[in-house]
């Protein structure tokens, strides 16, 4: 198993009124898996996953990643258990606008201690965006920077990658690509977990966990 939740909680407090973001959600995600979770806006996935990735910490629960504890450990431990076992692709939020894709996901690498001569670019390949390494975030459409953002989140080529939304703003060509290397990663006995409303990535997840008022219903 590379990820385990167990009975995560997680509350909000604006003024005098509580929400309950995450009520007592459990999951697992085993090597050579992809999991979605799927549900309403506003039914927690974003949450889940930020506790999931370190992120943020729950109130309650337990989250560990590769065997170690992620929940409730100093943010220098969590950081480097991320850099070893986990790749992240949020909504937002990947890139650093002062540096050229090439140059961010030179940083990842750095940050996981990954040392190659030839990876920068074969990841560049790999999402079509060889042609833009010298662009910076703000000359990139919204397709070209969910691609970035997957080649900085598997430039240290993860255990487990955690993504969400990783194909809202794109064309049904790049959603389909982004699919492919899911796909690839589970050949490669790699795990992938999204959260999503795309019928298309559901099609292909070995798992579809349902999450409504930060409550799995079904798997």
């Amino acid at each position: 198993m590379i990820l385990e939740a167990r009975d995560l909680y997680r509350f909000f407090h604006t003024g005098d009124d509580e929400v309950i973001a995450l009520r007592g959600v459990s999951l697992k995600v085993v090597p050579g898996e992809i999991v979605v979770v799927m549900g309403p806006s506003g039914s927690g996935k974003s949450t889940l996953l930020h506790c999931l990735a370190g992120l943020d910490e729950p109130d309650a629960g337990l989250v560990t990643i590769g065997g170690a504890r992620l929940s409730r450990r100093p943010e220098a431990k969590r950081a480097a258990i991320r850099a070893r076992h986990l790749g992240i692709l949020m909504q937002s939020g990947n890139l650093f606008s002062h540096l050229t894709l090439a140059e961010n996901i030179r940083l990842q690498m750095q940050l996981g201690a990954v040392q190659s001569a030839t990876r920068v670019a074969s990841l560049l390949e790999l999402v079509g965006l060889t042609h833009r390494s010298h662009a910076r975030v703000t000359q990139l459409s919204g397709g070209e920077t969910a691609r970035a953002g997957l080649a900085i989140a598997l430039a240290c080529d993860p255990a487990i990658l955690i993504a969400d939304e990783p194909t809202a703003e794109v064309d049904a060509a790049t959603e389909g690509g982004l699919i492919a290397q899911f796909a690839a990663r589970r050949s490669a006995g790699q795990a992938t977990l999204i959260a999503t409303h795309s019928a298309a990535l559901a099609r292909h997840a070995d798992r579809v966990l349902r999450l409504d008022d930060g409550v799995i219903r079904d798997d």
